[in-house]
């Protein structure tokens, strides 16, 4: 059994339509806010998962090695992960695991850091860093529309350090956590289930990254297969709904967990 600790690490812009993909903006814009400039303030969270002998971060937010690099997306309110930790007690060597759910620069920043000498070591010297084999190779061969969203220096450093675990399929990583594996938005994605007092938290990622995301058709632009992601988000939430899990939501930043419910015809909805 886990208890569940949320950490918030910043927020960042993306523009509404990529955020939505092919749903119109007279639709999506009553669910999710922007601003004069189409942008909408999404967030960049993280679960710690606490057991008697476990210690699990699931992301890492885009971290502070490459901000010139994303200054596009406006990053701001950004929070140390050190800082983090320490309001709930813990430091880096206490972390003993990490769960990336995928590679994308604003889940992974702070799985390296930089030292005062420059270089680049894993941020968690005593952690096992967990990602899926389809995700590592999608990020050793990228495609075209995924390539510019990795960076080397974020993921690379882990595995020359040996603390890089590969995820074949899905599976229970440790009694009361299990891992799944999702297509659609990146290859290989994982989503965390954790066992609490309360029932089971699942963190999605970017399978559904704000509450705004849980109708079937609502599917971000940055998905590499919208139908992947569709047919991905139907056999997710129905077994959301059915094991009444609460969902936190990576991205949401009005909306930090909700349960599901099932109206009709493939529409799912936060359930109050």
């Amino acid at each position: 059994m886990f208890e569940i600790k949320i950490i918030e690490n910043g927020y960042f812009m993306a523009d509404g339509g990529a955020m939505f993909g092919a749903v119109p903006k007279r639709a999506w814009m009553r669910k999710y806010p922007c601003d004069e400039n189409n942008l909408c303030r999404l967030a960049m969270r993280s679960v710690l998962a606490v057991s008697d002998s476990k210690r699990i971060l699931i992301d890492l937010g885009m971290g502070d090695k490459h901000l010139d690099e994303v200054k596009y997306y406006q990053p701001h309110a950004l929070k140390d992960i050190d800082t983090s930790l320490q309001e709930y007690g813990y430091s880096r060597a206490d972390i003993t695991d990490i769960i990336i759910t995928h590679l994308h620069f604003d889940h992974c920043g702070y799985a390296t850091a930089k030292s005062e000498d420059g270089s680049i070591t894993p941020t968690f010297p005593n952690a096992k860093y967990w990602l899926s084999r389809k995700q590592w190779d999608n990020f050793c061969h990228p495609n075209r529309l995924e390539k510019d969203a990795f960076f080397d220096v974020n993921i690379v450093p882990v595995h020359e350090a040996g603390l890089l675990h590969f995820i074949e399929d899905d599976t229970e990583l440790y009694d009361g956590l299990r891992l799944g594996l999702f297509d659609g938005h990146s290859s290989g994605q994982l989503v965390a289930y954790i066992n609490t007092i309360d029932g089971i938290v699942a963190f999605p990622g970017d399978l559904i990254p704000t509450a705004a995301h849980l109708p079937l058709e609502w599917i971000s632009a940055y998905d590499i297969s919208a139908i992947d992601s569709l047919n991905e988000k139907v056999r997710f939430l129905i077994e959301a709904v059915e094991n009444e899990y609460t969902l936190v939501y990576c991205h949401d930043a009005y909306c930090v967990s909700s349960k599901v419910k099932h109206l009709q015809n493939g529409l799912y909805t936060k359930k109050r």
